[in-house]
């Protein structure tokens, strides 16, 4: 998969991008990154990438004619999804990376300052995307929360590819505690169900974890989690009451 970041500071996403999982995933040439400065496509001997809102108020707002010709400038196809981090997006979460993942490529703008231009959200049909209701500096971070979060589900981007099917959000729940060694640490023991042998057991130690997790710290997940009814007498047992029943 291929990522397209338009951005005025690519030293920032180049740094992160080296390492860890996603370094290696590059180096396998799993994932492939091209980090665009929108800079060099500034139109004064200033290379100016922003200016004053028409109408007055506070900050800078980003031109539209350095976006705009970076993104010309790619050589995608007409269908790659065009992103615009900004904070008036729809939120950015698992649902949304798997349906990024399946994609063969696409084009990250970058926002900065008070914001861009309208026109670059009208004339390129950016979709809009937040990682959060709150304001950071720059999209450049934003961008490496949305790469990460969908390289993971990228075939052969973790060194397991099962290890992303449990975690938290893939099944609509969040994920069940883990342990390892040493099995006692500090008068705090590992559960004797991890170390039984009885895969049967463990996996329904692991599915009830889970659900009083979720639970007690994102019941809402529960309204739309794919729930056996087993589940949902254990839910119960726990003082869970669906929407639907109430």
């Amino acid at each position: 998969m291929k990522f397209n970041v338009l951005t005025i500071f690519p030293e920032i996403l180049a740094g992160a991008l080296k390492e860890s999982i996603l370094g290696k995933a590059v180096d396998k040439g799993i994932i492939e990154l091209n980090l665009v400065d929108t800079r060099e496509y500034a139109q004064d001997k200033h290379r100016m990438v922003d200016d004053y809102p028409y109408g007055g108020g506070p900050g800078m707002v980003m031109k539209p004619e350095p976006i705009f010709l970076a993104a010309e400038s790619l050589e995608t196809q007409h269908d790659i999804p065009l992103i615009l981090l900004s904070p008036q997006g729809e939120v950015f979460n698992q649902e949304l990376a798997r349906e990024l993942s399946e994609k063969d490529e696409l084009v990250i703008i970058c926002g900065r300052y008070e914001g861009v231009d309208e026109r670059i959200i009208e004339g390129l049909n950016a979709r809009e995307v937040s990682i959060g209701d709150y304001v950071i500096t720059g999209g450049e971070f934003a961008a490496l929360v949305i790469i990460d979060a969908v390289s993971r589900l990228i075939p052969g981007v973790l060194g397991d590819d099962r290890s992303c099917e449990d975690e938290s959000f893939t099944t609509g729940l969040l994920e069940y505690p883990h342990y390892t060694r040493p099995a006692s640490f500090r008068k705090l023991d590992v559960p004797d169900v991890l170390i039984s042998g009885n895969h049967g057991r463990i996996n329904r130690w692991r599915k009830e974890r889970s659900l009083e997790r979720t639970l007690k710290k994102r019941p809402d997940l529960l309204e739309k989690a794919d729930l056996t009814e087993e589940d949902l007498e254990f839910l119960k047992s726990l003082g869970y009451e669906p929407e639907s029943e109430k």
